[in-house]
């Protein structure tokens, strides 16, 4: 999988998707720490920054893809993968992909990815975009019950972004976004 930038900055993809490794738990995320975080406007990417773009098909596999796409994204754009600042991202671009896969299926549509980094004001913006307008998010995370399996994914954007939301998507369905603290790259602070 490659991807090589368009004129107009964003990224085509070609190839085929990387299996996942035999012994690699697909659920499993490093340690996250918190991070400061100025607010900041953000920017549409730099020619050597591209953004990412991406369709992925409504599937767990499409989720854990999109999830590993942006993780790699993250180190070519110098964050390592083991970095906080990866972690976050791969989280963050995660839990509305799963998100998306489970409450915002709609047959027949994929969902879609896009990541930009304004290494300028040190964000990193996710957008995951899927056909179900109707279902949208409530405006700040609803906390589960305590013997819910599940209901904290927005939890853990709310944690981990400066700021998230969700927006109409035209013509159809809705954009989850959020913006997360980069700081400056491994490959700056050399």
């Amino acid at each position: 999988m490659r991807d090589s930038p368009r004129k107009d900055g964003q990224a085509v993809l070609t190839g085929t998707p990387p299996s996942p490794a035999p012994d690699e738990d697909p659920g499993q995320s490093a340690g996250i720490t918190s991070v400061e975080v100025p607010t900041l406007r953000l920017g549409a990417g730099t020619p050597e920054r591209p953004p990412l773009s991406a369709q992925f098909t409504s599937s767990s596999r499409g989720a854990r893809f999109a999830r590993r796409l942006a993780v790699r994204r993250m180190a070519d754009w110098g964050y390592p993968p083991e970095s906080d600042v990866a972690c976050a991202v791969a989280v963050v671009v995660g839990e509305p992909a799963a998100n998306a896969v489970r409450h915002g299926r709609v047959p027949g549509r994929d969902f879609r990815l896009r990541l930009s980094l304004d290494a300028v004001a040190g964000l990193v913006r996710v957008e995951v975009a899927d056909a179900a307008g109707e279902r949208r998010p409530a405006a700040g995370p609803v906390l589960p019950g305590p013997g819910a399996e599940s209901g904290r994914g927005l939890l853990l954007v709310e944690a981990l972004a400066v700021r998230w939301g969700s927006a109409p998507r035209h013509p159809v369905g809705k954009t989850i976004w959020a913006e997360i603290s980069a700081g400056p790259s491994a490959e700056a602070a050399r």
